[in-house]
């Protein structure tokens, strides 16, 4: 997919909300325990009730892989479940790779081969070597971290370097801008960050952001809009927690709809 085409799926469904599926079987309705594989069958409930309100999907893949076999099983039926759902959502797997070249090559091949995800997050700290690979598949992304949103950030991304003009995780949106163009990759920044989007964007003006932080985290939405849409929207604005467990009884999957249906309503306006 093409940022065209990404934004043609924005335009059409007035909404550039991503959900995070962030499957936590310790957080599951009970009446879902009881069912042969927990995690596949909320995940369909809420796909069911959330397809036509989101744009992309993002299994964050710690929750599956900590399961093991069965976890990732429940993740490879998954993204099948939403390609037979809505062939045209945008699937990225948070796997937060990065690794040296013939490693990151079969990272490649695990998420764009045998897992159909569109995108994958990745770490650029290894550099650009550990990235290309990825840029190899066509119609296939890659989201670099940019600007994260947890307290830990601070030890590095804010790092003066060079002359002392430029903060670290300003020279990975530099030096990673040009590692692919804005049709293969996008950047992670933090909602909880909403005060330097701006300069983010004086950046990279035509790259999409993946902004996660809204909602459970905190993040403001209408700070993330105001600071970084584009005349493409650019933006791919992420929720986890306040949808997947908006509501914990047999009716979560209404729940779960209220509270997408709220922010695919507020994003609409906010469209250009």
């Amino acid at each position: 997919m093409t940022a065209a085409g990404l934004y043609e799926q924005i335009r059409k469904k007035k909404s550039f909300l991503c959900v995070g599926l962030d499957t936590d079987i310790e957080k599951i309705p009970q009446h879902i325990l009881k069912t042969a594989s927990p995690v596949l069958e909320f995940n369909k409930r809420i796909i069911d009730a959330t397809h036509d309100l989101t744009i992309a999907y993002k299994p964050n893949l710690a929750f599956y892989e900590a399961r093991g076999a069965a976890g990732w099983n429940d993740l490879k039926q998954t993204v099948a479940y939403v390609r037979s759902i809505d062939p045209d959502i945008f699937l990225i797997a948070d796997a937060k790779r990065g690794d040296i070249g013939n490693t990151a090559a079969m990272y490649a091949k695990a998420f764009f081969e045998e897992m159909d995800f569109d995108a994958v997050t990745l770490s650029p700290y290894m550099g650009k070597d550990s990235i290309t690979p990825f840029l190899e598949y066509d119609g296939k992304w890659v989201v670099v971290l940019g600007l994260t949103s947890n307290p830990g950030a601070e030890d590095f991304q804010f790092l003066t370097i060079g002359s002392g003009e430029a903060r670290l995780f300003e020279a990975v949106l530099h030096q990673g801008s040009g590692w692919g163009n804005p049709d293969q990759v996008m950047f992670v920044v933090g909602a909880t960050r909403a005060d330097l989007i701006r300069g983010i964007r004086n950046i990279v003006p035509a790259h999409f952001l993946l902004v996660p932080g809204i909602g459970a985290q905190g993040g403001s939405l209408r700070e993330v809009v105001d600071a970084g849409i584009t005349d493409q929207c650019g933006l791919i604005v992420n929720a986890s927690r306040s949808i997947l467990y908006a509501g914990q009884d047999e009716g979560f999957g209404k729940a779960a709809r209220e509270a997408s249906t709220a922010l695919q309503q507020e994003m609409a306006r906010y469209l250009p």
